[in-house]
């Protein structure tokens, strides 16, 4: 997730959407193990959600809603626009999302590591006194400031309606997966999800008794969510933990060509992303993560491109940033380059209210700063 980006609240900072996951340039650094906190676990099964409460007072503003119960709701809009029956049925598991009660973390000054009240409470007094305390309520829980999980349902519905699926009991790996609920909600489909990032945030935020592990949907098939924090590919350690015999690997705002090569310089180099190795050994690290039959979506949602008199936004450019000939040399079938795909997310945005305005900010503008490009690749069967 993208630390310069980072802006609270919304659920459609600008900034934010479209920069997910610089975080891949940060620091990965060690923290202590994440013990299960005493006190805080979800509840059990499809609970509904704690602040559900308040959604009855809120009906009048269709957008006001947060949380689990905003999910619902724009799960509902969306579902009559996504085409295919297996995008339906992951925006029809978001009932199933559990309502989460408030969660306290703290962070050090430069926020490179954060701390479950467990892990603080377990460091020197002169280390506690340097940390600051910030509560995470169930709509951070969800979205981390960074839109709305259910964004995934139209690269899913793509890749659906190339008759591209994930079964029961598939594996599939999101590469900088920044939030929890789309891998939640695939889970429940009977999907085993991995999502690997070096936010050090997530890995606090997400510590708690059944963020991860098996997840049980309505019909009885189990799947589950697993979540590796580091770089990916450039630690041993991280690619061994990540390991292979996906069915799908996705990224999402991560792999941009303005972050990785970009054409321009680049202001502020703390907005690009280091992968640690070479493009071809990036590369080859996808390839071998994949079964083979398996896909990569690259899929970038971008404001519109920086125009040549301003100064360079990274993340505004949405290409891959390796070109055919690299995907191809590296084993790839190339299905989709550089597809666009702008049109479709404008209609998914008016669906979820990314063009409302919210917490005092302008809502996004869709018709004229918005950009989506995405690439597809296969790994040729055996």
């Amino acid at each position: 997730m993208p630390v310069a980006a980072r802006t609270s609240g919304a659920r459609h900072r600008i900034a934010a959407l479209f920069a997910l996951s610089l975080s891949a340039a940060a620091a990965c650094v060690e923290v202590p193990p994440a013990g299960p906190p005493s006190a805080g676990s979800l509840p059990a099964g499809p609970a509904a959600p704690a602040a559900s409460a308040s959604a009855s007072a809120k009906a009048a503003d269709p957008w006001a809603l947060r949380g689990a119960p905003r999910l619902v709701a724009d799960a509902q809009r969306l579902s009559a626009i996504v085409k295919t029956d297996g995008a339906k049925r992951f925006l029809a598991r978001a009932v199933t999302l559990p309502g989460v009660p408030k969660r306290t973390l703290y962070h050090d000054a430069d926020k490179s590591h954060y701390y479950t009240e467990a892990e603080a409470a377990a460091l020197p007094a002169d280390a506690r006194a340097r940390l600051t305390r910030i509560e995470q309520n169930e709509e951070d829980y969800y979205n981390t400031h960074y839109g709305s999980p259910l964004s995934y349902s139209r690269p899913l519905d793509i890749l659906f309606g190339r008759g591209i699926t994930l079964p029961p009991g598939s594996k599939m790996l999101d590469f900088g997966y920044g939030y929890i609920g789309h891998l939640r909600l695939l889970a429940s489909m009977g999907v085993h999800t991995t999502g690997v990032d070096v936010w050090p945030l997530l890995r606090a935020l997400y510590s708690w008794p059944g963020d991860q592990g098996e997840i049980a949907g309505p019909d009885g098939q189990k799947g589950s969510v697993r979540l590796i924090d580091g770089h990916f590919p450039g630690d041993p350690a991280v690619l061994a933990a990540v390991g292979s015999g996906y069915d799908l690997v996705i990224s999402k705002n991560v792999l941009k060509k303005g972050y990785i090569h970009p054409d321009r310089p680049v202001p502020d180099p703390k907005r690009q992303i280091q992968l640690g190795v070479s493009d071809e050994a990036a590369l080859k690290a996808f390839f071998d993560a994949l079964k083979p039959g398996g896909h990569f979506l690259v899929y970038n949602i971008c404001p519109a491109p920086t125009p040549p008199d301003k100064p360079f936004v990274p993340y505004s450019d949405g290409r891959s940033p390796f070109t055919r000939a690299q995907w191809q040399a590296a084993g790839f079938e190339v299905l989709v380059f550089d597809q666009d795909d702008t049109d479709a997310v404008r209609v998914m945005g008016r669906a979820i209210g990314w063009d409302q305005p919210e917490d005092g900010e302008p809502g996004m503008d869709l018709v004229n700063d918005l950009s989506v490009l995405f690439t597809l690749v296969k790994k040729p069967a055996i």
